[in-house]
């Protein structure tokens, strides 16, 4: 039970929250925080603790994870001051730099280290036609439904209509067919109708024979990029799960049609474990996991070889943010997209449900055919292997960055009983502020030399200084939004030139020279040294 105390100090009124719990035979009271000095502004913050408080401790699910990024600076409701609006999210100080983490980590993973793969940006907006020749325009829809029973609105897919019911038990009604495309108008004279692009690939098949000239890639190569896409959906929900406006990190691997071999492919992609549900099983109505190797999906014909070695990557990329939790999916043939000859679904296990974070794709030739067929140009290339034109076929591995960030903060999120409040357990490269610099004491030889370690650190890492509230409270402020490292400059400090590393995940703390900081918290974040191995240990 929490409430409000009242102080009288040197004739001054102070107010403060208080916690009286039952430890066995007594009663232990507790003061949690300060509220300041009026009993209105006092009441008002008490909400805003208790609030905060309730999210950490209860079971998390998605509107507490959508609460608890409000409150730490993550994400907004776009538009919030006028009660937000529906599908479109703002990142915060921290929200965009985790977001721009997880964007980097996916550009060196999948761009830099591999050869056969360049970058490039497109528009979002282009030529009209693009969108026909897609198939866009008239196969880009949802069916808008209403529950008989509950009555609430949502969307499905063509091939779901009839087949599921509401989580209440309820019918579906039939509202409508709805193009998910943003129509605009381009041009103030004249103006011509246009639409916000729904997906990356398009301006990756238009370029491919461009950028393939260019920059002299062979067969087989891929063209990368990350990007804003829109899409009208029907019903948004789930937080960052569906939204209208979101990113999209798509690679378009293009490949002779008749190349059946895989030259990349290794025993890590081949031994590699999953859980599997394929259509047949989920035909007859079944959502059972099979644990299978990839291999074993390539001998029973599945999958092909190179779609198999994207799929693998896909999952090892995953891994290395600790997205474990994870299952694969295989499209049943009613599902697949009107470009898509075998679909794969990488779902997270999310507070509500497990639901796809990536997918990945056979586009055949689809969409090469199209927009040659459309244009009229030749979009065939040379094939050094086999000395012929060939019209490439496409395999499409895709990232919902928004989504694969709501699982890193889902995974990250711990409630440490012991600390009583949040830890956020994020991978290292991905923590938004690397580490926090704080002085022991607010003197000025304490902060003059912080400052310096400050100064020297933001050269090369995202850190921050902090010189407010207790020691105690300075770490639990960085806990909470996932800071690996705190580093602390005391009495010690000002004599030997070395500081105090604090661990997040375990509360250790190790002394390291000052001149060495930088590389160290290099090796750190980098994982290129155990943290107990990097300094003296703190007994």
């Amino acid at each position: 039970m929490a409430f409000i105390v009242k102080k009288k100090i040197s004739g001054n009124e102070y107010y403060y929250l208080v916690e009286r719990n039952r430890e066995g035979n007594k009663v232990k009271s507790k003061t949690i925080a300060y509220l300041g000095k009026t009993k209105e502004g006092a009441e008002e913050k008490m909400k805003e603790i208790l609030k905060e408080k309730n999210v950490k401790e209860k079971d998390m699910n998605i509107e507490g994870l959508a609460n608890f990024c409000k409150l730490k600076g993550f994400v907004f409701r776009s538009s919030d001051i006028y009660g937000g609006f529906g599908g479109f999210w703002d990142f915060g100080p921290l929200g965009v730099e985790l977001l721009n983490n997880i964007k980097r980590e996916w550009w060196r993973y999948f761009v830099q280290e591999k050869e056969n793969v360049i970058g490039m940006e497109g528009s979002v907006i282009s030529h009209p036609r693009t969108w026909k020749a897609s198939g866009h325009i008239t196969s880009f829809k949802d069916i808008a439904v209403v529950c008989k029973k509950c009555k609430k609105a949502t969307k499905l897919d063509e091939s779901e209509f009839g087949k599921v019911k509401c989580e209440c038990g309820g019918d579906y009604l039939k509202q409508g067919v709805f193009n998910l495309l943003f129509k605009t108008n381009v041009g103030a004279l004249n103006s011509e109708e246009a639409y916000l692009r729904g997906e990356t690939a398009q301006s990756m098949f238009m370029n491919f024979k461009l950028i393939q000239q260019t920059s002299r890639m062979k067969l087989p190569f891929g063209i990368a990029q990350i990007g804003r896409c829109f899409r009208n959906e029907i019903a948004p929900r789930d937080f960052l799960f569906r939204c209208r406006e979101f990113h999209i990190g798509e690679l378009e691997f293009f490949l002779n049609p008749d190349e059946k071999k895989c030259s990349v492919l290794e025993k890590k992609h081949l031994n590699l474990k999953i859980k599997f549900l394929d259509a047949e099983t989920q035909e007859r109505g079944k959502d059972i996991l099979k644990e299978v190797k990839i291999n074993d999906l390539i001998k029973s014909k599945k999958i092909e070889e190179w779609h198999a070695y994207w799929l693998a990557e896909q999952i090892l990329w995953l891994k290395t943010f600790e997205l474990s939790e994870i299952k694969i999916r295989e499209h049943t043939k009613e599902e697949l997209s009107h470009y898509s000859s075998a679909t794969f679904d990488i779902d997270y296990t999310f507070p509500f449900g497990s639901k796809e974070i990536t997918g990945i794709a056979n586009r055949g030739q689809y969409d090469l055919t199209q927009h040659q067929n459309e244009s009229k140009q030749n979009l065939e290339i040379f094939d050094e292997k086999t000395g012929k034109k060939v019209l490439p076929k496409v395999i499409e591995p895709t990232f919902g960055i928004e989504r694969i960030f709501l699982a890193v903060i889902t995974k990250a999120y711990a409630y440490d009983k012991k600390r009583d409040y949040v830890v956020l357990k994020l991978p290292l490269k991905l923590s938004p502020i690397k580490a926090a610099i704080f002085p022991l004491i607010n003197k000025p030889e304490f902060e003059k030399l912080a400052k310096e370690v400050f100064e020297n650190l933001k050269k090369e890492f995202n850190v921050t200084y902090d010189s407010g509230g207790s020691i105690g409270r300075r770490y639990a402020r960085n806990d909470e939004i996932g800071t690996p490292y705190c580093i602390t400059i005391d009495g010690d400090s000002l004599r030997k030139k070395d500081v105090t590393i604090r661990n997040r995940d375990d509360t250790k703390q190790i002394r390291v020279k000052i001149k060495y900081l930088r590389e160290v918290l290099f090796k750190l974040i980098h994982d290129e040294i155990k943290f107990k191995d990097a300094g003296v240990f703190v007994k």
